[in-house]
């Protein structure tokens, strides 16, 4: 018979399991408290470091849904979510007519103004380091020829497919690294369009696989292979790729026996044994992957999002910023205007609200990931440029604050965060309230202890900072000169030396 203590263990390791894979069948995790697996090839490692100093990326979802203006392929899905509810479509009460249909937008899909260069000037302009693009969603659609799919943009039945810059993802990827940005391939393991995942003599259920893999190894293998083979498709026919960024966490190895456990505690509580999510073991080989997508890529970050383990380079906040400084690499994918995919009409956050964004996720420590939708025709937004426009000027003054630096305690005091350079330079940005147009005389900043001798100065302008200590608490002048020429700024910083 078991102690009470041993009891206690085993319900909290219970509760510690049903948590983690409560989160991780919702494609979810508790970043924060997540434990991470360090990274042990040298090469993986200096590139994280690099990418540790890009500190800013764009994220783009793109694929036939656009015509849509719906989230991505999420209404194919039959769960009951508000994402996946299907308001499209001639027939959106009748789920089979509907994913007919919904997979027919390959037929009338011709962005016939796709302008990739376009795009990476703004970009770059932004001050933007890499680019992160869907290659494919979890609808399957490939925006890449793909040799082991009809489902692409470059097929025959795609009009686009005649258009010399068919291959979107070869256009892109180029297009960025001509402008000097990092190439990354966002990729969904799950395939909703796929026979070996969604096998027709089953209807789908949930996000996960239609049939149990074990029980049908072979063609679960088929799906494994086929999926292999399209990753070290992007990763050998598309230049140099950086990133190679995995949506769809559920599809990862699960052990049985965990599977087992959470399944039985959740039966309990629901006499009539319906799961919102089920785990479904759905072992990806990502191991072997990975080793033969660094052949291919040597370096190469790979990002298997919310699944533990060593191919998690870094861990993806979604559309939020953590609390508090988080201690791995991480990187906050982030909402421009609208949704993840194109929306109509979508209305863009405010210059002030990116730089903002920018700055607490670079006091912390992490990356931010902006994602901007193109249209059905291949056009982003008026809204989206001028955003990328606003951000890039306000980067052109104040970059030095941005790339390249370190997290430094106590990170933010108020609305003033503070980030340092590896030789002690230490940048105080001051985030300027939403009704705050003129700088203040002075500036408190609180948890910090300056030498005797240390020079303040305000990146973009002239002058120096008149500076004091008392106890914990500096308190800077800020000179009239700066004040009139950085008015209407999102933030300013005041560097010390």
């Amino acid at each position: 018979m078991k102690s009470n203590t041993s009891k206690s263990k085993i319900i909290s390791l219970a509760i510690l399991f049903f948590l983690i894979f409560a989160a991780h069948a919702m494609g979810q995790a508790v970043y924060e408290d997540e434990r991470y697996v360090p990274e042990t090839d040298p090469l993986v490692l200096k590139k994280l470091d690099e990418w540790q100093d890009l500190k800013f990326g764009l994220l783009m979802h793109w694929g036939a849904y656009s015509q849509w203006g719906i989230v991505e392929s999420w209404s194919l899905c039959p769960e009951e979510y508000g994402w996946c509810e299907r308001k499209k479509g001639s027939n959106p009460e009748n789920y089979f007519a509907y994913k007919k249909e919904y997979e027919n937008l390959q037929t009338t899909f011709n962005p016939v103004k796709f302008n990739p260069e376009k795009w990476a000037k703004a970009a770059k302009n932004a001050g933007m380091k890499y680019v992160v693009f869907t290659t494919k969603h979890h609808d399957g659609f490939s925006m890449f020829d793909s040799k082991y799919t009809d489902y692409k943009i470059t097929d025959s039945k795609t009009p686009f497919s005649t258009n010399p810059k068919a291959n979107v993802t070869k256009e892109i990827f180029n297009a960025f690294r001509q402008e000097g940005l990092w190439a990354g391939a966002y990729f969904s393991k799950p395939d909703w369009n796929h026979p070996n995942y969604w096998n027709p003599y089953y209807p789908p259920r949930d996000r996960n696989v239609n049939y149990e893999p074990e029980a049908n190894p072979e063609m679960w293998n088929d799906y494994v292979e086929f999926t292999h083979n399209q990753i070290l498709e992007l990763l050998t026919d598309y230049g140099k790729v950086d990133i190679l960024w995995l949506d769809g966490g559920w599809v990862a190895k699960t052990p049985k026996s965990q599977i087992t456990s959470w399944y039985d505690g959740q039966l309990k509580n629901n006499e009539n044994g319906y799961l919102k999510h089920r785990i479904v073991n759905q072992d990806i080989r990502m191991d072997d992957l990975v080793v033969e997508a660094r052949k291919k890529q040597p370096g190469l970050i790979v990002v298997d999002r919310a699944v533990h383990g060593k191919n998690q380079n870094y861990l993806t906040p979604e559309n939020r910023v953590p609390e508090k400084p988080l201690p791995y690499p991480w990187e906050s994918c982030i909402i421009a205007g609208g949704g993840w995919s194109y929306s109509f009409n979508a209305n863009y956050m405010s210059t002030k609200q990116a730089v903002h964004t920018l700055v607490d996720i670079v006091a912390k420590g992490g990356n931010l990931l902006l994602n901007v939708a193109p249209s059905p025709e291949g056009e982003w937004d008026q809204g989206a440029y001028e955003l990328l426009e606003g951000i890039g000027n306000w980067m052109d003054v104040n970059n030095e604050a941005i790339y390249s630096t370190e997290a430094m305690a106590p990170y933010k005091d108020n609305n003033v965060c503070v980030t340092s350079k590896p030789d002690g330079t230490i940048y105080l940005i001051y985030l300027m309230g939403e009704e705050e147009k003129v700088l203040p005389k002075s500036v408190e900043f609180n948890g910090l202890k300056l030498r005797r001798g240390q020079r303040a100065s305000i990146v973009g302008a002239r002058g120096s900072v008149k500076w004091r200590q008392d106890g914990n608490q500096l308190q800077f002048e800020i000179p009239e000169s700066a004040i009139s020429k950085l008015a209407g700024t999102p933030a300013f910083v005041i560097k010390i030396k």
